[in-house]
């Protein structure tokens, strides 16, 4: 299903006005530069568990098959079985949910199926006790696991930073519900209020009140923050639908702090208990988080790796053009817009004349553009430019598939700003940016000429954004090469 464009927000929305990071209020500014440091991936640890577990399972396989004499005449099958062996082990385990952390944290939950399996091997095999040999070295390594999963969860490296809208007593029991739940990894920072003092208390259970909601957006995006709990009443529901449209461009979690009456705002079911008189109830969550992010960042780095060992000669010899063609650096970087709207230099090749570089994009480069270099107008051409943005992808900065990064301020080849053009277009920024992209293989790349451009390249990036999976990103790189050089658009 394609992803629609928003409508233009109506007169009754309220939008506050924009507030830039810098002058965001003392109390505000200063538990945001507390925060900028982004918390740990559950999956990072998860990852480095089931790492390993593998590695112990394998060694004991193969140690197994040596002691009972199975090994000696194909020590290279042994040592191939020992592998498969733990892969489908680790496999087995990572499905029975055992290295979810408050699982991998309690060290018997995952070593006590181990040793009733390695147990039961023993028994059916009339070798005798050499079964247990591949269970053995899982114990150490289960116990260094649930070490540090104990060390994340209690020194909060995995937390999920979150701020709450909305103040008074039904915040007060949504933090101080969460506060008492063992299991609970969530951090309140902040509370956000259009309330004055006396309505909305200025500290609530411990936490502060950062600012009314114009200062939301921007604190979120500086204080790298993942939740947003909404606490105001819920027979307020055409606020929450105003507040849901303010906050869909943030790459953030949003859950209601209750159940509503009305069905769309429980689709996705309750989410975090909190107790019986309600609960935390999903409605708009990121679209790419956890094992999928990992999985995605593992890609990039393989990909990205692979790709300039592969085209290093191209490197090589683009650089030796662009040097002796026209004087000047061979490599120019240029200020874009990348996740959650941070600032990101990315890396090109040379493409424009040393004295017409434009580091800020403040004109866009059109068909026959006099400042383009025969060799730019070559690389820009086969797309050859942007390969130095690998280096973007292996510094996290970039993915090497997603919406294409643009510039501050960005502007159509008429000097119409994208944000006027398309209402919602800053949801772009919800997922890291990409070297490809879904808009770029479908032919819509290049100048920015009119509205109706801009709207289809918007529309898909949100379709990929809606709809992602590594297969999804796989297919976009398969089909790049074939799409992208050589290909229209290109100036």
């Amino acid at each position: 299903m394609t992803a629609q464009i928003a409508a233009q927000p109506s007169a009754t929305m309220a939008t506050p006005p924009a507030v830039a990071e810098g002058e965001l209020p003392v109390g505000a500014r200063t538990v945001a530069r507390t925060l900028r440091r982004s918390s740990l991936p559950p999956a990072a640890v998860s990852g480095v568990a089931l790492l390993l577990d593998a590695a112990a399972l394998g060694l004991g396989l193969w140690f197994a098959a040596d002691l009972s004499g199975r090994g000696d005449d194909a020590p290279a099958r042994a040592a191939l079985l020992a592998v498969l062996g733990a892969l489908g082990g680790t496999f087995a385990l990572w499905a029975w949910g055992l290295y979810r952390l408050r699982v991998l944290r309690r060290f018997w939950s995952g070593a006590a199926p181990l040793l009733a399996l390695g147990v039961a091997l023993a028994a059916l095999d009339g070798h005798g006790w050499w079964a247990l040999a591949p269970v053995l070295p899982l114990l150490p390594a289960r116990g260094l696991g649930a070490l540090l999963a104990a060390t994340a969860l209690d020194y909060g490296l995995t937390e999920r930073r979150a701020i709450i809208l909305g103040g008074g007593d039904r915040a007060e029991r949504v933090i101080t519900t969460l506060a008492e739940s063992p299991d609970n990894d969530i951090r309140v920072c902040g509370m956000f209020d259009d309330r004055d003092d006396l309505r909305s208390p200025p500290v609530v259970a411990g936490v502060p009140k950062l600012g009314r909601l114009e200062v939301l957006l921007p604190f979120a995006r500086s204080a790298e923050i993942d939740l947003l709990i909404v606490t105001i009443p819920l027979s307020a529901e055409q606020r929450i639908r105003q507040i849901l449209k303010l906050v869909e461009v943030l790459p953030v979690d949003v859950r209601l702090s209750d159940f509503s009456a009305d069905p769309t705002f429980r689709r996705r079911g309750p989410f975090e208990g909190l107790g019986a008189s309600g609960g935390l109830v999903s409605v708009m969550s990121r679209p790419i988080r956890g094992g999928k992010l990992a999985a995605k960042r593992a890609m990039d780095l393989l990909g990205a790796a692979v790709a300039l060992l592969l085209l290093s000669p191209v490197l090589l010899l683009t650089a030796l053009a662009v040097r002796l063609e026209s004087p000047g650096p061979i490599f120019f970087r240029q200020l874009r817009y990348g996740y959650n709207q941070r600032p990101v230099l990315m890396w090109k090749f040379r493409s424009l004349r040393a004295e017409s570089c434009d580091p800020l994009a403040r004109r866009v480069v059109t068909r026959g553009d006099p400042r383009v270099t025969r060799v730019g107008r070559v690389i820009r051409r086969w797309s050859i430019d942007e390969l130095p943005q690998l280096f973007n992808v292996l510094a996290g900065e970039l993915s090497l598939v997603g919406p294409r990064p643009h510039v501050p301020g960005a502007v159509s080849s008429r000097q119409e700003s994208f944000e006027a053009i398309v209402d919602g277009y800053a949801a772009r920024h919800k997922v890291r940016p990409g070297i490809t992209g879904w808009a770029q293989i479908n032919g819509w790349r290049g100048e920015i000429d009119d509205p109706e451009s801009l709207r289809r390249r918007v529309e898909h990036d949100l379709y990929y954004i809606e709809n992602w999976s590594i297969w999804f990103d796989l297919y976009v790189l398969l089909l790049t090469p074939l799409r992208l050089l050589g290909g229209k658009g290109a100036y």
